[in-house]
């Protein structure tokens, strides 16, 4: 998995690496996805267990310890620089469409008051019906 193929992470991914920015094992992990997102995302031990070796086999987490079979992971700089690339490319997707629904709402705005002044123009008073 090279690094131009995580360009843009899945939530799962984007969450395990917000998690190991402390030293974390894996139920711990899992824990605190769901914490950090209210029970929205959950990391199943198989994809968790997946994603960390891709993420230490590519040098964004490294493995801290290992006891009883349980490891401890970190993330790395190299993971801490995808997280920030990752967060910045979210940050331009709301970007991008706060300004779309922006100009969306400008010209729903623009129409109706569009069709007040239309109507308006348009509308006689009882007094101007002719019989």
């Amino acid at each position: 998995m090279a690094r131009e193929q995580l360009q843009n992470l899945t939530e799962s991914m984007y969450y395990i690496l917000l998690a190991l920015t402390t030293e974390r094992h894996g139920y711990e992990i899992m824990q605190e996805i769901e914490e950090f997102t209210n029970g929205r995302v959950t990391v199943g031990p198989g994809t968790l267990y997946a994603l960390l070796g891709r993420f230490e086999k590519e040098g964004f987490i490294n493995l801290v310890s290992e006891e009883n079979r349980k490891k401890t992971y970190i993330i790395t700089q190299e993971g801490r620089s995808l997280l920030e690339e990752e967060i910045n490319r979210l940050k331009q997707l709301i970007q991008d469409g706060e300004g779309i629904i922006k100009d969306i709402n400008k010209n729903e705005k623009h129409m109706k008051e569009d069709k007040k002044i239309r109507a308006s123009i348009f509308k006689r008073s009882n007094d101007d019906i002719l019989y």
